[in-house]
């Protein structure tokens, strides 16, 4: 990958970060994995800016971070595979600390499912999001079993979510997780969770889209139990996180995280991943 910070030096202020991201197409296509296009990612990440202008407002090396760590993952940045989230990031500049608005790649449970079946053993993966009016059984040990039959209506309220893999030789592992335990994982892991007035912010994807994130939850807590492969962890490791590129550096997930998220980052419109296609 030729060094991003290239690319940014030569984007003129008027025309600022959506020059940056055409003029990027290239560098971003020989990040991708062969089986997506260039062209269409690069629409895609317009189209996450024009839903979600402040992503534009952003500083540009947190944007094009966000783009090649996407890229480079091989996921798409839309339709709950991954979120790009403008957030400011609090950082010590000449001794003072000062707040910068930046691009924050959150990693969605399509993604990491997309990625789970990158891994030879993988066979498949199921998963269910369970109501009180829904016939639901599990147990978990030496004779696990997990029964799921949602109704066809009047399904009730939410109560919790599963996720099932299975792998090459039949076996079969799941998760379950109730609502309640997933949202206090979030409240406590994430960082777009605002502990001053116990709320998520509204550009989080928390707000959003629930379910979505309470089943990457249960994902990710699964992949602890699962032959994973390299791209996976990276990934995980990757999300929540701002980065910026940096000269000598091929890829952008050996870049290390700056994250240091504020108390009160500003208001922004929904996240970009709400888009449904490009």
């Amino acid at each position: 990958m030729n060094n991003p910070q290239e690319l940014i030096k030569q984007v003129s202020k008027p025309k600022g970060i959506r020059q940056m991201i055409e003029s990027a197409q290239m560098e971003l296509g020989k990040a991708l994995p062969d089986s997506m296009s260039a062209e269409r990612f690069t629409r895609i990440a317009m189209t996450c800016g024009r839903l979600n202008p402040e992503l534009f407002d952003c500083t540009p090396e947190s944007f094009m971070g966000a783009l090649f760590t996407s890229a480079q993952l091989g996921i798409e940045p839309i339709a709950g595979h991954a979120y790009l989230i403008p957030f400011s990031n609090s950082k010590k500049v000449g001794g003072n600390w000062v707040k910068k608005k930046e691009v924050q790649f959150i990693l969605g449970y399509k993604g990491i499912a997309a990625l789970f079946y990158r891994h030879a053993k993988a066979m498949s993966l199921n998963w269910g999001v369970v109501r009180e009016n829904d016939f639901f059984d599990f147990e978990q040990g030496s004779s696990a079993f997990l029964r799921h039959k949602p109704i066809l209506k009047d399904r009730g309220e939410v109560m919790g979510y599963w996720v099932m893999a299975k792998l090459s030789g039949d076996a079969e592992i799941f998760h379950y997780m109730g609502v309640d335990e997933c949202m206090s994982h979030g409240k406590k892991h994430s960082k777009t969770f605002n502990k001053r007035d116990g709320q998520f912010y509204a550009s989080s994807p928390w707000a959003t889209s629930p379910d979505a994130m309470c089943l990457k939850t249960v994902l990710v807590q699964l992949s602890k139990l699962l032959p994973i492969s390299i791209d996976l962890q990276r990934a995980i490791d990757a999300d929540e996180t701002s980065r910026q590129p940096r000269k000598k550096i091929e890829n952008m997930l050996d870049v290390p995280s700056e994250t240091n998220w504020l108390e009160e980052p500003e208001d922004v419109s929904p996240p970009s991943a709400l888009i449904d296609e490009a």
